[in-house]
């Protein structure tokens, strides 16, 4: 998301500034942030810290913070980093030329004013740090489901869509120069609704109007929440070849007791529904997740409860996390944060080492068979071999040859390792 809002504020300062790829060349300087988890802001403070240096060189360097953060702490920045010059949030992007003008004059300068329709559906986002291959679209922003440790209902505002012409004239115009795969995004694609029609457009109707495009466009997605989830969009996805067998569906927990306190509206039993409906439809379907160790109130059987559960999916992968608590959310004011630090970490290590060892297993799995995959670029191990990604999301590697970047080759699986498929091209696609 922070990817495509920062192509987006490119866009929108392009007519005032150039990128450099060097800090001490820069008058602006815009960090995009995070607020989900605390390290991620911890991050952005420090890096703060050390971009003081560049302004003492250059009284006229102005920096800027975006995004979540902005949102969540607002003037509270302002007073506490000395080295920012103003604050804008996710909705705020398009007045960035004239907070960076009063700024420029020494003025307090912020807007997080939280809008109910900016989807910056006009900007034609600037690529500036692609690929040419992989681009994002986001079709969506903000978030109706309130999970109670999280704060993006309150940094980015309640779900709204994007008129879907402008998002399929979007995917037809990176096709037409030259990029071969797009992800759709949004806090939760599933609930995608376009209502200006007749008929509504849903999620799956999207998906499939930019599969139409072309086959040679492959079309992702992300992130899908597992009460919205539909068998219409799991259909359109075996419709499609070039729509990936990949999902990633957020779970945080196995156990009901943590996902009732969670908020996450749905038991483990529906989602374990869903999984089984998602292998039956899509049977060579990797699937990835979310997980959450050591939220309030956690026993030593919930966390038992989630590593069953990812026992039973198989997970290709996952994003594992310690719980730390969000000002201003839920859990926050109602919940006690009672699970020792040191109980947090041991848990998450044992999800991390559960996960590791299915990711091989599920890498094993694929030893011996054959995937048409997309060239992304040069290894970062050998510039003799190439990566790209299979229709499962699974980075693959194999020996350069005559192919290059955007190509579509067919991969025979030699070998693996926990995050990655060895092998070799057996043909051109």
């Amino acid at each position: 998301m922070n990817v495509a809002d920062s192509e987006v504020v490119a866009s929108i300062l392009s007519p005032y500034y150039s990128i450099t790829d060097s800090l001490r060349d820069a008058d602006l300087i815009l960090l995009n942030t995070c607020s989900v988890r605390d390290n991620a802001e911890q991050r952005i403070r420090k890096r703060l810290r050390e971009l003081a240096s560049l302004k003492k060189k250059n009284k006229s360097l102005l920096i800027g913070l975006l995004g979540c953060m902005a949102e969540r702490i607002k003037e509270q920045l302002l007073e506490e980093e000395k080295t920012l010059d103003f604050i804008a949030g996710p909705d705020a992007y398009r007045s960035l030329p004239q907070l960076i003008e009063k700024a420029s004059l020494g003025m307090v300068s912020y807007n997080v004013y939280l809008s109910e329709e900016e989807t910056y559906d006009d900007i034609d986002p600037v690529r500036y740090d692609s690929n040419g291959v992989s681009a994002f679209i986001s079709i969506m922003r903000g978030c109706n489901n309130f999970c109670s440790y999280c704060v993006v209902p309150y940094t980015r505002g309640r779900e709204r869509s994007r008129d879907p012409k402008t998002i399929i004239e979007e995917a037809q115009s990176l096709f037409d120069k030259g990029f071969r795969e797009v992800t759709l995004l949004g806090q939760n694609v599933n609930s995608y609704c376009w209502k200006a029609t007749e008929n509504n457009i849903d999620f799956a109707d999207l998906t499939e109007k930019i599969a139409q495009i072309s086959p040679l466009l492959r079309v992702r997605y992300a992130t899908s929440h597992p009460k919205d989830i539909s068998d219409k969009l799991l259909f359109v996805m075996a419709k499609y070849p070039n729509v990936c067998h990949y999902i990633h569906l957020p779970v945080q927990s196995g156990s009901n007791a943590m996902l009732q306190k969670m908020n996450r509206v749905y038991t483990r039993e529906y989602y374990l529904e869903r999984i089984k409906k998602i292998k039956e439809i899509l049977p060579d379907c990797a699937i990835s997740t979310d997980v959450i160790a050591g939220f309030c109130g956690e026993t030593e059987q919930d966390h038992r409860d989630t590593l069953s559960l990812m026992r039973e999916v198989g997970y290709e992968y996952a994003f594992m996390f310690k719980y730390s608590v969000r000002e201003g959310t839920k859990a926050a004011e109602k919940l006690e944060d009672d699970v020792p630090e040191e109980l947090k970490i041991k848990r998450l290590e044992e999800i991390i080492a559960l996960q590791q060892h299915l990711s091989l297993e599920s890498n094993k799995r694929d030893i011996g068979k054959t995937f048409s995959v997309l060239v992304e670029g040069v290894s970062k191990r050998s510039d003799r071999h190439l990566f790209g990604r299979n229709p499962q999301n699974k980075v693959c590697v194999f020996p350069k040859k005559h192919y290059k970047t955007g190509d579509y080759v067919e991969v025979k699986i030699a070998k693996c390792t926990a995050g990655t498929l060895l092998g070799e091209v057996t043909s051109d696609k």
